[in-house]
């Protein structure tokens, strides 16, 4: 028995194109050595792929036989075939169907060796299974079939390997040429004259290659969130078909260095012709990708390190004057002569897989969460305006956004809808705090303080995900205002006593408290949404009056009540 891999011949646009790299059942009774072998059942299974070729020569094949394997025989084991007894018809009908489960290609049966004509039933039950069955001339040798079967799909392995290896060699001259990924892409997509894509592992597209009608065509499957990313969770590797269509097809490779997941790379063509020659070709391509994206991280790493510490200083007032501001930024292709205001975005604490409650390993591991958010901002904030500072900290990302006639307020949930997507495929939620609008160099120290505080209000406030902007924090603004924080927490203590502890009991009648403000001290409505008794409330707040004194008559003390609140609440600010 012999056994190759599998593959299809790509229509490449550099390379020999002779026949397809797969061998179906239908190419390989064309072959000079079946020549006069007719087919008499299963015409159905045609376009059945043929890997491996054996011999039957005992009755019990069943235990051995392997997918896509063709088998041939004479008439001898077949009148034997349940398992040694006396030659029944029923007996070859189960034959087939067990080679059928098992994923046979095809049988071929020797004509008049042994047995003078098959059984109408086995015919049956080939036409019904799509299982081919033909009759092979008594002329014709075995070693004569199997030779040249072993010898065409060597043929095209061989040339399989050749035109991944060629391709190889292409695209690592490419990258040591100073090449980057739209030109990867651009070698790929003209090689398999295939739209081609490469994004990161969030979906975020880095490069795209291909004709115009192909590239349309992939940008129009239903596998892009709104903000134009690729949703990387429905896509395996390996080849598939293209969702919505009727032939298209998409090939998947891993982009994988040192145990770091970069992305993928993938190939799509609407009309077929994509095969596994292609996959083994994008996995070579992906090594490639691999290179250039880790050259490009060592690259951006010098730069962004020196670029963050100059961003650090301006952010902290300790850069220099406006003047020298300016002139520096402008070194480093940055504008911040401009209406603009300072973004913070955070990761959330529950953003690590490990904390998330996933329990599955990921078989290769990503970057850090910090750099592919970090990645994410830079990527998308350059497509909107490539001359606004965006860096990327150890806990944030900072960016200077400019909004001149726009509302500060579309711009940032643009942003943030094109970050986010839709959180599938291993993206983090976060936070994000935006400061004022800011028209000067000079206010940026202090807009980065308002966009800080945002982001930490905000999350206090509103949980995991929320956007803040510090003109929108209401109370809690001019409470974030106040430096010392020891002050905030005497004022707490002073206005609700024993409610500003962390008992259960005090938690739980700091609650009603609040539901009571909240409804302007309406008995009965704070009753009805507590699900308390009319008198059971009308006890609490005896209670609550005996601690903070006669809030439901005084309003200066409910004005006092309701910021200590708020100080309780943002605890730890």
């Amino acid at each position: 028995m012999e056994d190759v891999a599998n593959g299809e011949r790509p229509q490449a646009h550099d390379l020999p194109t002779p026949v397809g790299y797969e061998l179906t059942v239908r190419e390989l009774l064309t072959l000079p050595s079946l020549t006069g072998s007719k087919l008499i059942a299963g015409a159905g299974g045609l376009e059945q792929i043929v890997l491996r070729v054996n011999v039957i020569e005992v009755p019990d094949i069943l235990p051995w036989v392997k997918p896509n394997e063709l088998l041939i025989t004479t008439g001898f084991p077949l009148r034997h075939a349940d398992s040694g007894q006396p030659f029944d018809p029923a007996a070859l009908v189960e034959l087939i169907e067990g080679l059928a489960r098992r994923g046979a290609a095809a049988l071929g049966v020797k004509e008049g060796r042994y047995l003078d004509e098959l059984p109408a039933a086995m015919l049956e039950a080939s036409d019904r299974l799509g299982f081919p069955l033909f009759l092979i001339p008594r002329e014709i040798g075995f070693d004569e079939v199997m030779s040249e079967v072993f010898t065409h799909l060597v043929d095209r392995q061989a040339w399989a390997l050749d035109v991944a290896d060629r391709m190889h060699r292409a695209l690592t001259k490419i990258v040591l040429e100073g090449g980057d990924l739209p030109q990867i892409a651009d070698e790929v997509a003209a090689l398999f004259d295939a739209a081609v894509l490469i994004c990161t592992p969030d979906g975020r597209v880095q490069a795209t290659a291909g004709a115009t009608p192909n590239l349309q065509a992939l940008h129009g499957l239903p596998l892009f969130d709104p903000s134009g990313r690729l949703r990387t969770e429905r896509l395996h590797h390996g080849l598939q078909p293209a969702p919505d269509t009727e032939a298209g097809q998409i090939a998947v490779a891993p982009v994988v260095a040192g145990g770091i997941d970069h992305g993928l790379i993938v190939a799509f063509v609407a009309d077929g012709g994509l095969g596994p020659v292609t996959v083994q070709a994008l996995e070579r391509a992906a090594t490639v990708v691999a290179l250039a994206v880790t050259k490009q991280l060592a690259v951006s790493a010098v730069e962004s390190k020196f670029r963050g510490d100059f961003l650090r200083d301006v952010l902290n007032g300790t850069a220099g004057t406006t003047a020298q501001i300016t002139e520096h930024c402008a070194q480093l292709e940055w504008d911040v002569n401009r209406r603009m205001v300072v973004v913070v975005a955070e990761l959330d604490p529950d953003a690590d897989p490990a904390t998330a409650g996933r329990t599955t390993p990921r078989p290769v591991a990503g970057r850090m969460p910090q750099q592919r958010f970090t990645a994410a901002w830079q990527q998308v904030v350059r497509r909107r305006d490539r001359f606004a500072p965006v860096v990327g900290f150890s806990h944030e990302v900072v960016a200077l956004m400019p909004v001149g006639g726009s509302d500060a307020k579309t711009v940032i949930e643009e942003l943030i809808a094109a970050v986010t997507g839709d959180r599938g495929g291993g993206r983090h939620s976060f936070c994000t705090g935006v400061s004022r609008v800011i028209d000067s160099v000079a206010g940026i120290p202090q807009a980065y303080d308002q966009a800080r505080k945002a982001v930490t209000v905000g999350r206090r406030m509103h949980g995991n995900g929320a956007v803040a902007h510090f003109d929108g924090l209401g109370v809690h603004r001019l409470l974030s205002l106040v430096d010392d924080s020891a002050e905030l927490q005497a004022f707490a203590t002073e206005v609700l006593g024993s409610l500003a502890g962390d008992a259960d009991e005090a938690i739980d009648l700091r609650q009603t408290l609040q539901a009571l403000l909240d409804t302007n001290c309406n008995v009965a409505e704070t009753a009805r949404v507590l699900h308390f008794h009319y008198n059971t409330l009308r006890y609490r707040i005896g209670k609550l009056e005996s601690i903070v004194g006669p809030f439901t008559t005084d309003p200066i003390l409910r004005l006092d009540v309701a910021l200590a609140l708020r100080v309780v609440e943002m605890e730890g600010l």
